[in-house]
């Protein structure tokens, strides 16, 4: 008598092979058998017609402070995904100095929600997760921003003794579990730190055996350079490497996309675990602050609104973003128009829902291209965010395409108008581009939101489908499943999904989300594998 019968479904098992008809049974939390006639279950849940999948892994998601609020969220079960990696592009919660705490507080607070910020080394963070209780499993990175601010705060150049420190503390994190080591070299203070820098704090990700991800120092103008570097790091200090979303970013870059999948291809023969991720979309989000140069952030805060006030360091900070001989730390600004720029979290709500382009005419003054406004938006409210579209779709497509990239969604917290991404990202890479545009085979795409990611992240157990597999498992209905989210109306609940296994238990049943916190904290041991659950 089995705890539960998933019969009659299309099975993948998420490593590539074709899908075939069977029953998958689960007993004490795993997949007991994959078969025909398997015998009787205390529940038995007719899957005719239906997908049945391992559990979708998210390898770059911002749901670092989820499990902190007081409600469960689901919005990520709804899609299918069972195991997100958190703690992407340079941001952790920890660890984290009272200063450093403070510095966060006031300007990744979108990153973060109502939960607030602590204090805390990254164990304490993890016990603190766990007690509240994930709605989905998290796995999470300690990150080079959050490491450098705590050891140097937001100055450039590290102060004696900080690096040492830094990797004190980057040690102590993947001796409490961490799932590897992130960086955001386009955000300060990451931005400030060298290769040799990020050399010395991988090189103690290799000793945990654990993987680097990044997203580059630049996406888009210096792609090459940045692909580079990131290849250089993971080669000097032995670790497996992950390229956080995937693009080719800005007007002046489309057509790059090959460029990128080259440049991974000629590092994975020449012996370098490299591989990456994509959100299905155009656009991106990220915070309105990233359209300034990196020099703007220098010092803090308190620096960045003094220079945005003062209107000669303002015009300097423009010189230095349009400047062409300078392919990095500029920002955005010239990588867009400001009819691609939605401001979609703001202090003021007047602003939320408006491009800049909008915005200008509303509070800019004579003869404001965007710029002043883009100042006085950062101004009065450094933490604001927006979605803003950087990619061309033959690009999109062509990443999407190749064996080597996974899907992430990158998501932010699901209130407000955040990207539809946050909502539907898995679903529209299954409906829109694999049911209708058939870009890649089922098989496929079932293994790139698998298995996929689980070997670079030591999800040993997970992204897989057989027995001895944890029972993490997505039922969906492959003619129905989609995200029909907009950018102006992101929330839209996707279709489609309509089981969600965790651990063995029931936790969206007939479409529907039931309540529950069955997630769990995925400590990794060494030596890049074992997870096992937060005690």
């Amino acid at each position: 008598m089995y705890d539960l019968l998933l019969q009659g479904g299309t099975v993948y098992d998420g490593l590539g092979a074709p899908g075939r008809t069977a029953d998958v049974a689960i007993e004490d939390g795993s997949v007991a058998a994959v078969g025909s006639d398997l015998g009787d279950a205390r529940r038995t849940i007719a899957a005719d017609g239906l997908a049945v999948a391992p559990g979708f892994i998210d390898p770059h998601s911002h749901s670092d402070g989820i499990p902190l609020l007081d409600e469960p969220q689901p919005f990520k079960l709804l899609q299918g995904v069972t195991t997100e990696i958190t703690g992407n592009c340079g941001f952790s919660l920890a660890p984290l100095s009272s200063e450093a705490a403070a510095e966060v507080a006031e300007t990744w607070s979108d990153l973060t929600g109502p939960a607030g910020i602590r204090p805390g080394s990254f164990a304490e963070l993890l016990d603190r997760l766990a007690a509240a209780g994930p709605t989905n499993h998290l796995a999470v990175l300690v990150a080079h921003n959050t490491l450098r601010l705590t050891a140097n705060g937001m100055d450039r150049d590290l102060r004696p003794g900080a690096l040492a420190e830094m990797q004190d503390l980057a040690a102590e994190a993947f001796a409490a579990g961490a799932a590897g080591l992130s960086s955001g070299l386009l955000y300060p203070p990451g931005s400030f730190g060298d290769t040799e820098e990020l050399v010395a704090l991988a090189t103690v990700a290799h000793r945990f055996g654990r993987p680097y991800t990044t997203h580059m120092r630049d996406e888009g103008r210096a792609l090459d350079a940045a692909l580079d570097e990131a290849i250089e790091i993971g080669t000097r200090a032995r670790v497996p490497v992950q390229i956080s979303h995937c693009k080719a970013a800005g007007r002046a870059s489309h057509g790059r996309s090959e460029l990128l999948l080259d440049r991974l291809h000629r590092a994975r023969a020449a012996g370098v675990d490299v591989r990456g991720d994509q959100y299905p979309y155009l656009a991106g989000s990220t915070f309105l602050s990233a359209m300034l140069p990196g020099a703007a952030h220098e010092g803090g805060v308190a620096a960045l609104t003094a220079r945005l006030r003062d209107p000669g360091e303002r015009a300097r900070l423009r010189e230095q973003a349009e400047d062409g001989t300078t392919a990095t730390g500029t920002g955005e600004w010239r990588e867009v128009t400001p009819e691609d720029v939605l401001v979609v979290s703001h202090r003021d709500p007047a602003y939320v829902g408006r491009t800049l382009a909008q915005l200008v005419e509303l509070i800019g003054g004579p003869g404001d291209d965007g710029w002043d406004t883009l100042c006085e938006l950062v101004l009065a409210d450094p933490a604001a965010m927006m979605v803003i579209t950087l990619m061309a779709e033959p690009d999109v497509q062509a990443i999407m395409r190749d064996p080597l990239i996974s899907v992430g969604s990158d998501n932010a917290l699901p209130f407000g108008l955040q990207h539809p991404r946050t909502w539907g990202c898995f679903p529209r890479f299954l409906g829109h581009y694999v049911r209708e545009r058939e870009l890649v085979t089922w098989p496929e795409a079932i293994r790139k939101v698998t298995s996929g990611s689980a070997a670079q992240f030591g999800l040993t157990g997970r992204g897989w489908l057989g027995p001895g597999a944890v029972a993490d498992i997505c039922v969906f209905d492959p003619a129905t499943i989609g995200h029909d989210g907009t950018y102006l109306e992101p929330d839209r609940p996707p279709t489609g999904v309509e089981y969600v296994v965790l651990a063995g238990a029931v936790v969206v049943d007939g479409g529907r989300f039931g309540g529950e916190r069955r997630g769990e904290i995925l400590r990794l041991g060494p030596g890049h594998g074992g997870d096992g659950p937060a005690t």
